[in-house]
């Protein structure tokens, strides 16, 4: 039986992409400031393996939760429900947090819904953003630049929709069997949870590779991506330096500083 879009992971998705941007550069600039020396790669890397040490932590205390005997089915489905919005949350954030390190602050919902929605779905996902921008005239192996600086906001509503139904029609398919694995006798249920979560995550961290590509050599200034009703346009921040230097600033792209 295909699965078909419920308010709950509706919501979950919309709630999932309003994370502040400061929250997400200040997390980035963190790390960066405990590992000086890091290339913006080994930045990327040291958020993967956070992003996965969440995921898998998460699904292993929801699996034992859900699978313990005083925990009826019902309790049980909605803590996996809890937990699939958990996962949407910590999958928008390292998508965010990715895109800071590639130089790029996105606030528009729609676009880092579509940002989440294909980060999950990875080569499908990659390919309906393709798709769409052969469509408008983009030709760009960075998708997920393509999608968050160039794409026209009319479009990101299209590749909103399908990105969506792809969604519903595979991955939250995975989720579904997973949720029903986490009923089985408590124990079982907890490594489920871990090793499904796990399986999840590299989904989302393999989406991210494909989306983005390699990690620039050197860390940039960040452009921030100002919706027009058309193409966006774009505003440099002052970040390509080590955070705890001198303060950002904001320009026009292409513009001197007055």
């Amino acid at each position: 039986m295909a699965l078909r879009r419920t308010p709950v992971v509706d919501a979950a998705l919309d709630r999932a992409v309003t994370i502040p941007s400061a929250t997400i550069h200040a997390h980035v600039d963190a790390i960066r400031r405990k590992n000086p020396e890091a290339t913006p790669q080994e930045v990327v890397e040291l958020l993967e393996r956070e992003f996965l040490l969440v995921v898998q932590s998460t699904g292993g205390a929801v699996g034992a939760a859900a699978a313990a005997p005083a925990v009826g089915t019902g309790v049980a489905m909605a803590l996996t429900v809890g937990d699939v919005a958990t996962f949407f949350g910590a999958s928008a954030a390292f998508a965010l947090a990715v895109a800071s390190v590639h130089g790029i602050d996105v606030q528009d919902s729609e676009r880092r819904r579509a940002l989440l929605l294909a980060t999950i779905l990875g080569e499908s996902g990659a390919k309906a953003i393709s798709d769409a921008g052969l469509l408008t005239g983009l030709r760009s192996v960075n998708v997920a630049r393509a999608l968050l600086t160039r794409m026209p906001t009319g479009t990101i509503r299209r590749v909103n929709a399908r990105l969506t139904r792809q969604l519903f029609r595979k991955q939250l398919a995975r989720q579904s069997g997973l949720a029903f694995g986490r009923l089985m006798p408590f124990g079982v249920g907890a490594v489920i949870g871990v090793t499904g979560a796990r399986a999840l995550g590299r989904t989302v961290i393999d989406g991210a590779h494909v989306a983005f590509g390699p990690a620039p050599a050197a860390f940039v200034d960040r452009v921030l991506v100002v919706e027009t009703g058309a193409e966006p346009r774009l505003l440099t921040e002052g970040t390509g330096t080590h955070p705890a230097a001198a303060p950002p600033r904001r320009r026009l792209l292409g513009r001197r500083p007055r």
